[in-house]
């Protein structure tokens, strides 16, 4: 047994150094390692699916129970209503005239409905309807006409046959018969007072389905969520909303048909009789599961990668410590020959190459310091040299400053002042004032009427320039004045206007800046009677504009939309028109509720 061992020691022996470390990692790190992974996955796979299931589940009964509330809110609204005994006498009460129901009207039926709304913030809408043809139509009340009985949300209620129905259907928008708009509804018969039936009454509580689209879309993450109603039709899902591409919801067959059981859930909304039949479906392609399993599996292959190259480094530093230490003293050695003094800077150790090291460092020092001393003065000098020239420089560079430029145009406007001369005068004013706002804006907001201030001193200039070839008109909607803007956003559309339209033409040149208040949005327009341009330019223009790889051309508007792009995404509105020889229009308009008005 012994002559065994000692056979194994000299193999172990005879070994070479290099040979031995790396048989030394990669059977005692590197296997370990990956005999580890490989039994530990499945097991952390399975872990993975039964938690990332749970969240499912979690996910699929929140947005139901959501959605339940919902609408039982809905239907709690509507029972309230049919219970009460006076809104059923006034809509049972025959009118004699259209002012004998405005006056009841305005007494007690206008804000009967309107009472409900804030604290059930999902009603959008809510509605009686009645055959007394003595009520004026309007708002919150409705005579039953041939139009109403005609409609999918009265046939369907006929056809329910049920005390309390919920349903979606389709309407025809407003004036415009070929488009349809999306209903979720509550209805229920009016019929709680046999003694006050002399009229039809049915009560339509419209709810807010975006509420519900929120809902599913808030499950995004987990689920692909349906909302499915008793005729297996998809009423909402994350993908389409309300199907308000066709008039019929999608059925729900054909998005079952290539789908495996495991990834189908099916919950309930909820047992009540008006909810039968409706019910949520949530759908998984694995994709999360399978990401999550991913995640894991990189995470695993990361840490073994990690300390596969942590242990791998550290042999590598273990074996090469000694060639790597005698490299570096020869560099550096070679380094002292071309008078360069470095220190090695190295865990030098304690071995022999350590202690050769330590005398290198020594040594290296003391001569440095040798040389330091010898050039010790002249460098003084030299730096004094220096600092002299950087104080000069920075004396030259403040006397350059903007009140310098500013006092310079003073001197010029005493002078012009002195000797009458109007034009130059007013000039220079302008050019003063221009500069002193431009580096007076701080912020990057300001008001319309500070940029409009700004842009009729720029146009003086301009004035100036053109003389009786240029004309400029300001159109400016008092209301406007106090939004703020970003700064500099119009003064580069009416140079623009100056620049390449209006120094072509032959007659007068008019530049007119417009701003309306209207349809809550604030527009701003730029126009002018240049020589416009022609098709292709514009839309070369309007390309440039959009794109910022495109050429330096049209840098100014670039910028111009560029900065209300980032500030109010796609909210704003930028647009140009032109023609050739009848000018050019730049306008934008943005949101109000995006801008920031003046304190």
């Amino acid at each position: 047994m012994g002559r065994k061992r000692f056979k194994l020691g000299k193999l172990v022996n005879d070994i070479p150094l290099n040979y031995k470390f790396f048989l030394i990692y990669f059977v005692g790190v590197l296997l370990p390692i990956m005999v580890i992974n490989l039994v530990f996955l499945d097991r952390i796979s399975d872990l993975i699916k039964s938690r990332e299931q749970q969240n499912l589940e979690i996910s699929l009964e929140r947005a139901r129970k959501d959605i339940h509330d919902f609408i039982e809110g809905g239907v709690a609204v509507s029972y309230a209503l049919t219970t009460d005994k006076n809104l059923y006498e006034m809509l049972d009460r025959t009118y004699a005239n259209p002012l004998d129901f405005y006056d009841t009207f305005n007494n007690q039926l206008r804000d009967r409905m309107s009472s409900y709304m804030p604290v059930n913030n999902q009603i959008e809408r809510i509605s009686v309807f009645t055959t007394n043809s003595s009520v004026v139509s309007g708002g919150n009340y409705q005579v039953i006409t041939s139009h109403v009985l005609k409609s999918d949300w009265y046939k369907q209620w006929k056809a329910a046959k049920t005390q309390v129905l919920v349903t979606a259907y389709h309407l025809n928008a407003n004036n415009n018969l070929a488009a349809t708009v999306p209903y979720l509804s509550v209805i229920k018969g009016m019929d709680n007072y046999s003694s006050l039936n002399e009229y039809q009454k049915l009560l339509r509580i419209d709810l807010d389905i975006s509420k519900i689209y929120d809902y599913i879309v808030r499950e995004r993450d987990y689920l692909s969520l349906y909302l499915v109603n008793e005729r297996n039709e998809i009423i909402m899902s994350a993908e389409s909303g309300y199907q308000s591409g066709t008039k019929e919801p999608y059925p729900v067959f054909e998005l079952l048909d290539d789908k495996q059981t495991e990834d189908v859930h099916i919950l309930p909304i909820g047992s009540a009789n008006y909810l039968k039949g409706w019910r949520m479906i949530g759908i998984t392609e694995g994709e999360r599961i399978s990401q999550a399993i991913m995640e894991m599996r990189m995470y695993a292959g990361l840490l073994a990668s990690t300390v596969t190259l942590i242990s791998f480094a550290f042999i590598y530093v273990m074996l090469r410590s000694y060639n790597y230490r005698v490299k570096r003293l020869s560099r550096h050695m070679q380094k002292v020959t071309n008078e360069k003094f470095d220190l090695i800077r190295i865990d030098e150790g304690r071995d022999e190459i350590g202690g050769l090291i330590q005398n290198f460092n020594i040594m290296t020092s003391r001569m440095n310091s040798l040389i330091n001393d010898v050039y010790k003065l002249e460098i003084q000098k030299k730096n004094l040299e220096m600092e002299r020239v950087r104080a000069e420089l920075n004396f030259l560079q403040s006397q350059m400053n903007p009140h310098f430029l500013f006092n310079t145009l003073n001197a010029i406007l005493v002078v012009c002042t002195k000797n009458n001369y109007a034009d130059v005068t007013d000039i220079i004013k302008s050019l003063s004032k221009l500069l002193r706002r431009l580096l007076s804006w701080k912020e990057d907001l300001v008001s319309l009427q500070e940029e409009m201030t700004f842009i009729e001193m720029y146009l003086k200039i301009e004035k100036f320039r053109f003389r009786d070839k240029f004309e400029y008109q300001f159109e400016i909607d008092e209301q406007s004045l106090q939004y703020k803007i970003p700064k500099l956003s119009m003064q580069p559309l009416v140079e623009n206007s100056c620049k390449h339209g209006l120094q072509t033409i032959e007659g007068l040149g008019i530049i007119k800046v417009k701003t309306v208040v209207k349809d809550a949005r604030l527009s701003i327009t730029v126009t002018d009677n240049g020589k416009g341009m022609e098709v292709s330019k514009l839309k070369e223009i309007m390309y440039s504009v959009r794109n910022e790889g495109s050429s330096e051309a049209n840098i100014g508007i670039r910028n111009v939309y560029r900065r209300l792009e980032l500030y109010y995404n796609d909210q704003v509105r930028f647009g140009i028109t032109s023609s050739p020889n009848e000018g050019t229009e730049v306008s934008f308009d943005i949101p109000l509720k995006l801008l920031e008005r003046i304190q």
